[in-house]
């Protein structure tokens, strides 16, 4: 297939979860340095901080994802169980299901009845599944997916984390904040490009809210080291 009509759907359910684990690591541990810093914290403080946000978010992501994937499997497969005993017990009503599903999807309505007992014949539950419930493809696993999301933040947050180790003391607010905002807008070029979009506008999207959350956070922490 040339380039220009390929598709990139498939890799819709990966990159959402690489690009928001780096995004969130990047966003968190920046603004975790930036309101420490602001806040007149010296140097050993604002590394504790950075490596504790780094540890417990990676934690965090890594419970969620594993949490939310769990739910949903445990959804999925009560609603196919549900689904396997109606076609024990009523065969002939799941049929005319799925011949509806067919004919409102533009199957002609002499047509549909026969493409529903053609692939009910070869796997009644699956074509319910897919057409009925609207599961499509592999399920994900829980383990690989915590592992993943907690691999991303952790990768996204390394990057601010370091700048803030290797930058000088009085350099820290600007040197986390532009570095922050350059590897904010790397990440969501990298996204667009590997979903086939256009990457300007996503990368400045990403920007933007990158800076907004640390400017939020910075403020504060500048507010709470006059106030203290």
């Amino acid at each position: 297939m040339p380039e220009a009509y390929a598709h990139y759907v498939n890799r819709a359910g990966w990159l959402r979860a690489a690009v928001l684990g780096a995004n969130d690591g990047i966003i968190s541990t920046a603004s975790l340095i930036l309101g420490v810093a602001s806040a007149g914290g010296p140097r050993g403080e604002i590394l504790t901080a950075a490596l504790a946000g780094f540890a417990a978010g990676a934690m965090a992501m890594a419970a969620g994802e594993y949490v939310s994937v769990s739910s949903q499997a445990d959804s999925e497969a009560a609603d196919l169980a549900r689904e396997q005993r109606a076609l024990h017990e009523s065969p002939h009503r799941e049929k005319r299901e799925l011949t509806h599903i067919y004919e409102e999807r533009g199957v002609k309505p002499k047509l549909a009845p026969r493409v529903a007992d053609q692939l009910m014949a070869r796997d009644a539950l699956g074509a319910h599944a897919r057409d009925e419930l609207g599961f499509s493809g592999a399920r994900a696993n829980p383990i690989l997916a915590a592992c993943a999301a907690a691999g991303a933040f952790s990768v996204g947050a390394a990057l601010p984390t370091a700048t803030a180790f290797f930058a000088p003391k009085d350099a820290t607010i600007v040197a986390v904040s532009l570095a922050a905002l350059l590897f904010l807008i790397a990440l969501g070029a990298f996204g667009a490009g590997m979903g086939g979009a256009p990457i300007v506008r996503p990368a400045l999207r990403v920007g933007f809210w990158g800076a907004l959350a640390m400017a939020v956070t910075a403020g504060i922490g500048a507010l709470i080291g006059k106030a203290v």
